[in-house]
């Protein structure tokens, strides 16, 4: 059962409100559907945008943020938790241990980080849970097709398309999450190309 969703999203303030809009309705969805959002603990952006719906629908959300973020005053103060680390690769870690599902919204190069690593985790078997794309406004658009050139550029298998689920609406998102191809214990036995 999914209860708790990790978000990985963008932090800047100056986007296109078509971004803010779906992290908001993102955070309605999670917090109707009783799922915890587990993200980098950020205030501002889209990461802002969706801990403050989720919580003001009644939701939970865990912000996990290194402690030079929080130097900055970049910690959204308003959460559930917040939990501070040293490193951004625990910050990763953290998030990826506690979720039982990971979800991209768009975000700049954080966040590409993120994503390419929980798809780099669920290739090896260490993240054997859903990965879903938010692709809100065709953002990740040349991501996907860099990903679909690895593949038929024999730089990933055909079966590692199945990483991850790309959709359209936040409406998609927990759909795709409960209907995620399962991901087989011995992943890491075709992780090699």
């Amino acid at each position: 059962m999914i209860k708790t969703v990790c978000v990985y999203c963008s932090s800047s303030s100056k986007l296109n409100p078509v971004y803010y809009k779906a992290a908001e309705r993102m955070g309605e969805l999670f917090a109707e559907a009783d799922m915890h959002l587990v993200f980098g603990g950020g205030k501002s952006g889209l990461m802002g945008s969706i801990a403050d719906s989720l919580l003001q629908q009644g939701g939970k959300a865990t912000g996990i943020i290194p402690g030079f973020m929080c130097d900055e005053g970049w910690q959204h103060n308003g959460l559930t938790d917040l939990k501070v680390v040293d490193t951004m690769h625990q910050r990763k870690a953290m998030m990826a241990e506690m979720a039982d599902a990971a979800v991209a919204l768009p975000g700049g190069i954080g966040t590409f980080d993120e994503l390419f690593e929980i798809i780099t985790w669920k290739q090896l078997g260490l993240f054997a849970k859903p990965v879903v794309i938010l692709n809100t406004n065709n953002y990740f658009h040349h991501f996907i097709e860099l990903l679909h050139v690895a593949a038929s550029e024999n730089f990933l298998r055909d079966e590692h398309r199945q990483i991850w689920k790309v959709v359209n609406t936040p409406e998609e998102v927990i759909p795709a999450i409960k209907n995620a191809v399962e991901w087989p214990d011995d992943a890491r036995s075709f992780a090699a190309v």
